[in-house]
């Protein structure tokens, strides 16, 4: 079964300490992808998503722009980042462990996701208000954390007693409405 992500209602999050303290997170929404996946038989599954770089926000328009310079992501150069997993390891009834290739500023890196299937539902399907309807939607959330220097991703500075700006401990969360292709 082919699914696609509607990119409306999928998004990734991001979060990483901030001067030693507290987290600071930021939302990455326009995910275009499929999923390949039967929940019949989830250790055949394949996943390939690509994130716009250009769209993240955190709230705050300087970090924004921070995060989108050369110091971090350099959205520039490098407006994707792509996910390309087909090693499925079935650790639960709806729990799977996708591995696959993660890349970053032009880097590439093998990164799993922990991934869980929310299950599918007959929906109403909304064009130029008419329901078209029923869709089938699934539904799925990942989550995954990783080094960012691994992907050169080191900006940083430090404070006079110790300690950093930047965390290097990335953590993912990305959450997958996705439409069964007819």
């Amino acid at each position: 079964m082919k699914w696609d992500f509607e990119p409306g209602h999928t998004a990734a999050e991001f979060c990483v300490r901030h001067m030693m303290v507290c987290w600071v997170r930021g939302h990455l929404k326009n995910i275009q992808g499929s999923i390949e996946f039967d929940p019949q038989d989830p250790a055949n599954a394949s996943v390939e998503a690509v994130i716009d770089v250009p769209g993240l926000w955190s709230g705050d328009k300087d970090r924004d722009a921070h995060l989108l310079s050369g110091d971090f992501l350099d959205a520039e150069n490098h407006p994707k980042i792509t996910y390309r997993g087909d090693l499925v390891e079935v650790i639960g009834e709806s729990d799977f462990v996708v591995g696959g290739d993660l890349s970053i500023r032009g880097v590439t890196q093998k990164v799993a996701l922990e991934v869980r299937y929310l299950g599918q539902w007959p929906t109403p399907w909304w064009e130029d208000g008419v329901n078209k309807g029923p869709m089938i939607r699934a539904g799925f959330v990942a989550t995954t954390s990783f080094n960012r220097h691994a992907f050169g991703v080191s900006w940083n500075d430090t404070f006079d007693r110790g300690g950093m700006v930047v965390g290097d401990t990335v953590g993912i969360t990305i959450d997958v409405e996705a439409l069964l292709r007819p």
